[in-house]
């Protein structure tokens, strides 16, 4: 049995979290000393955390808080392979 977690992931009961394609977000935390970070999905507004690996490959050497990017979510639902973000909305939810 699988739900939906927001717009990005489905989580089955037995697995860890399914990827779906590229999310984007927003920074709200970053720190460039441990590499530790947080983003909030625009889609659901949850927050998720940076992988270990989330800066390899990307442009982003560093990362400010409010920036938007594209990620993927690894297997443990950790966002990696960070790209520059779009500026049109993706389905942000009225509060």
């Amino acid at each position: 049995m699988s739900k939906r977690l927001g717009t990005s992931v489905e989580v089955d009961a037995d697995r860890a979290p399914l990827r779906c394609g590229s999310v984007q977000g927003v920074i709200k935390s970053y720190d460039p000393v441990t590499g530790d970070g947080v983003l909030v999905n625009e889609a659901d507004l949850a927050d998720i955390d940076l992988a270990d690996n989330a800066l390899d490959g990307s442009l982003f050497r560093m990362l400010r808080q409010g920036q938007r990017v594209q990620f993927d979510l690894d297997d443990d639902g950790r966002a990696t392979r960070l790209r520059i973000g779009s500026e049109v909305d993706m389905g942000t939810p009225e509060l």
